[in-house]
């Protein structure tokens, strides 16, 4: 099978394998261990924050992000497409307590000006903004990434309104590359930023969530509440640690491959996708022309050996990683024109 539902089901590297083997097993839930503390450490250092603290997940990440920037009953201004707005369950009402208003915006980048209508200070009648929200690359929107400028505007925005800003960097390394700039260049338009390194990275489980000493303080005894404390982290975040120091770069070949994958679809017909909106490893198929559902062609497609994920009604989501090759790109795209034939 020609796996590109997602590339969270790439596999650990050997050299993940053996360091899980030789890793501290402390417990991290108590006196911390000594390998978690170094992941920690280092996605600090490479996002320019001054802490950071190892989550099982990114959705637990960004979860605990809101509960220690916000107060319940506050707000959550962000852009409308948003994963934590469509994917991750409510966890904004139903476990941080807070609103959430979405922003209309254009290829995951909010509208400044609306952005700047929405903001509003706490009063008798409502408690106000608590938190600005980011998320780049930006998953609904196909992989796009958040110009940077667009990224100061709306922490500019934020700061003179005394409104924190996180930053939803599950893929802030793909980004990084797509602009040839450090993830620090990045995350500083950010309070606090979270990534993962389970998925292009390949590392088997976690993501990081950086920022101040304070905040990650606070985020620690959040983490804990929601169940997030682990104990004997250590082969885990040895994983992340060689993921971090041998497969950031090796993320461009990704980029390739999914460019790769957009032009061929391209070919068999323009409606599907656009190349040119593919910035980074996903790419976004639209399939409303055949009059058949995306969960329809998931199907047919797995048929002959491909797996794609729906993404909406409509859509598929094509995501590459380290176990595509060219070659299976052009599998697939064969398998998808084979079908539209038949329409």
């Amino acid at each position: 099978m020609i796996d590109l539902r997602s590339d969270t089901v790439t596999r650990p590297t050997e050299a993940m394998l053996e360091s899980m083997r030789e890793a501290s097993f402390g417990d991290d839930s108590r006196d911390g261990d000594e390998t978690v503390r170094k992941l920690e450490a280092i996605a600090a250092e490479r996002t320019g924050k001054e802490a950071g603290a190892f989550m099982p997940s990114g959705t637990m990440a960004n979860l605990v992000a809101m509960l220690a920037h916000a107060n319940r009953g506050g707000e959550v201004l962000l852009e409308d497409g948003s994963h934590t707005l469509n994917a991750e369950l409510g966890g904004i009402a139903g476990v941080a307590g807070l609103f959430y208003r979405g922003i209309p915006g254009r290829r995951g980048a909010m509208d400044v000006d609306a952005l700047r209508e929405a903001i509003r200070p706490v009063t008798r009648h409502h408690m106000g903004t608590a938190l600005v929200w980011m998320e780049s690359t930006h998953n609904r929107a196909g992989g796009a990434v958040l110009p940077l400028a667009h990224m100061e505007a709306v922490y500019g925005l934020a700061r003179e309104n005394g409104v924190p800003v996180h930053l939803d960097g599950a893929r802030i390394f793909n980004a990084a590359i797509s602009l040839g700039v450090s993830p620090s260049d990045i995350a500083k338009y950010s309070d606090s930023v979270c990534f993962c390194v389970s998925k292009g990275l390949s590392a088997p489980v976690g993501s990081i969530l950086c920022g101040s000493a304070a905040f990650i303080e606070r985020a620690r005894a959040h983490r804990r509440m929601v169940g997030g404390n682990m104990r004997q982290a250590g082969p885990l975040a040895a994983a992340g640690i060689v993921a971090l120091k041998t497969m950031v770069s090796r993320l461009a070949e990704d980029h390739q491959t999914a460019k790769r994958l957009a032009e061929g679809l391209h070919r068999i017909d323009a409606s599907l996708c656009d190349p040119k909106d593919v910035e980074t490893n996903l790419v976004r198929v639209d399939v409303r022309k055949s009059g058949r559902r995306a969960a329809q062609w998931s199907a047919d497609l797995k048929a002959k050996g491909v797996l794609v994920a729906p993404a909406d009604i409509y859509v598929l989501r094509f995501v590459t990683h380290r176990h595509i090759s060219a070659p299976d790109v052009d599998t697939a795209v064969s398998a998808f024109a084979e079908l539209w034939k038949k329409l």
